[in-house]
């Protein structure tokens, strides 16, 4: 019997995060669809019910992967450690963010699995996503339903997306271009080979939080009618995904921006 494709082993660092689930039985059928792919890091942020009999029932076998399952006080918690995060939502945005369909998104989390855990963020059964929440997010990507009834169960956008997880990691041609499509552009949002040292979403959260300060601080920005200009920011280094020696410079700059260097530091 020949060896499955190396590229099933980063199935493991996919991480799916479903954030404030009103329903155990949907948490058990995400599961499900999960285990049917090969998938087994979820994390479950502030769920509206615990993990019940229903959820069990739901699972049909996969109650050792809802018996793994993290329970996050926070995303950020939730996310610690993750290079790239990928949020599904159906509903447009006032502030366009980098889309990708579920294809290319199963592509780019597998190519980002080779170096580091990755994760794909899913929204409030009747609400979706924030857009704080996808302020975290590098990409969006949406199921291309029918535009007259898009609603999708959540566990059915979960099995979607699982599909597209296990096979583009069986055709282990990551980065190809699909039949009759030209080749991916190179840049930040292609699907080229990824870094080794990107800052990971707890780092960028940290960053943000320091640019966020220092924006205050400065007189830039009031921190109470700012949200846009925050969700812009994050848009703009979500899509340069800076390596944490970069990171490092840019809150040094921060760190001077606020004072706390003295320029007559060079001055011999």
């Amino acid at each position: 019997m020949s060896a499955q494709p190396a590229d099933l082993a980063q199935l493991g660092r996919v991480r799916f995060v479903l954030i404030e689930t009103s329903l155990s039985a949907n948490m058990g059928a995400v599961a499900r669809a999960m285990k049917t792919m090969g998938l087994m890091q979820l994390c479950l942020v502030r769920p509206r019910q615990a993990l019940d009999a229903e959820a069990l029932a739901r699972a049909a076998g996969a109650d050792d992967l809802l018996a793994r399952a993290r329970v996050c006080a926070s995303l950020e918690e939730a996310l610690t450690g993750c290079r790239l995060v990928i949020g599904s939502s159906a509903r447009a945005r006032s502030l366009a963010w980098p889309e990708v369909d579920p294809a290319g998104c199963a592509e780019r989390l597998l190519e980002n699995a080779a170096e580091a855990e990755v994760a794909l963020l899913l929204g409030r059964e009747r609400s979706g996503l924030t857009n704080d929440e996808l302020s975290h997010c590098h990409f969006l990507t949406r199921i291309p339903a029918n535009p007259d009834y898009s609603s999708l169960n959540i566990a059915a956008a979960a099995q979607v997306f699982a599909y597209e997880l296990r096979r583009v990691a069986l055709r282990g041609q990551l980065g190809a271009a699909r039949a009759g499509e030209p080749a991916p552009a190179s840049g930040p949002f292609s699907a080229g080979a990824p870094r080794s040292d990107l800052a990971t979403a707890d780092e960028m959260a940290s960053f943000y939080g320091h640019l966020e300060q220092t924006m205050t601080r400065i007189g830039f920005a009031d921190p109470d009618q700012s949200s846009t200009l925050r969700r812009r920011l994050r848009r703009l280094f979500n899509r340069a995904r800076p390596d944490r020696t970069e990171l490092n410079i840019l809150r040094g700059i921060l760190s001077a921006a606020e004072g706390r260097k003295h320029p007559d530091r060079f001055r011999r």
